[in-house]
């Protein structure tokens, strides 16, 4: 249900429903990224950029997209990031999207032939590292823009971009907070030496991780299991596990791009408590 049809239906509170359409038919009409690229070792690596209007400083948000080839710029979630004032970063990493590389899939998939699926889970780990250096990268250039809070900066992630947010956890880098959304939910009953590093990650954390499913997605046992690592380790961290998504696994695992209205109240709040 649209943001509209429900303010149609309650009418108990038209003053607020009339400033939330207002503020995402502001974003919407913001919503229009620019194309920008950044360095990452000897690649030049593509990007997305959105920036509310005025001049900042604003808080911002680098987004890691899954293992999709094409992963665009990503419209239907700008303008939640946009209607509560932060910028969207979506860099692409090498090999997909619009920069430069081998496709992590075809790498993937070569390993698995050349030594079935032990290959392919050493393999996953090695890239990972590497797609973290692009990671980096990105940070470093959102960093550099002007009109950037470099105090109040988040990552979050999808699915491949999950794991590469638990990674940049790790990490810090000052970074305030990471949102891992169905990170490894695909790979992790098949992937030991992925699942060992994640939980590595998680144990080493240098910020507050929140993690969200849906609960019909492929599997919530990473979820679960780096939640609880988090609390043996007394890390700072939130799981959410929303009601069932869509009709398939895959459309549970694509409520990260596709349910934003659903999980924006929940996850803000995990933001603005982890920047007190």
């Amino acid at each position: 249900m649209t943001i509209s049809a429900r303010c149609v239906l309650s009418l108990i509170f038209p003053i607020v429903c009339a400033a939330s359409i207002a503020k995402i038919v502001q974003a919407q009409a913001q919503a229009n990224p620019s194309e920008v690229t950044f360095s990452s070792g000897n690649l030049v690596l593509h990007g997305f950029l959105y920036k509310p209007q005025g001049d900042g400083p604003f808080p911002a948000l680098l987004w890691n997209h899954g293992s999709e080839r094409r992963p665009g710029w990503l419209p239907d979630l700008a303008p939640i990031f946009l209607s509560r004032g932060y910028v969207l970063f979506i860099p692409h990493r090498r090999g997909q999207g619009r920069s430069p590389g081998d496709y992590i899939m075809d790498l993937l998939a070569r390993a698995s032939e050349s030594g079935g699926p032990q290959a392919r889970d050493k393999k996953l780990v090695e890239l990972m590292e590497v797609h973290l250096g692009d990671q980096i990268a990105a940070l470093t250039y959102l960093r550099g823009l002007p009109y950037v809070d470099t105090k109040r900066i988040t990552v979050a992630g999808c699915s491949f971009g999950g794991i590469q947010t638990a990674l940049m956890a790790e990490r810090g880098l000052g970074v305030r907070a990471a949102v891992d959304f169905a990170g490894a939910a695909q790979t992790w009953k098949e992937a030991p030496d992925l699942r060992k590093r994640l939980r590595k990650a998680v144990q080493n954390a240098a910020v507050p991780i929140l993690f969200v499913q849906a609960e019909n997605d492929y599997d919530l046992t990473p979820s679960r299991e780096l939640a609880t690592e988090m609390e043996k380790s007394g890390k700072a961290h939130s799981m959410l596990v929303f009601p069932r998504f869509g009709k398939t696994a895959q459309d549970a695992h694509e409520f990260c791009v596709h349910g934003g209205e659903i999980w924006a109240p929940k996850v803000f709040s995990f933001l603005e408590a982890a920047e007190q």
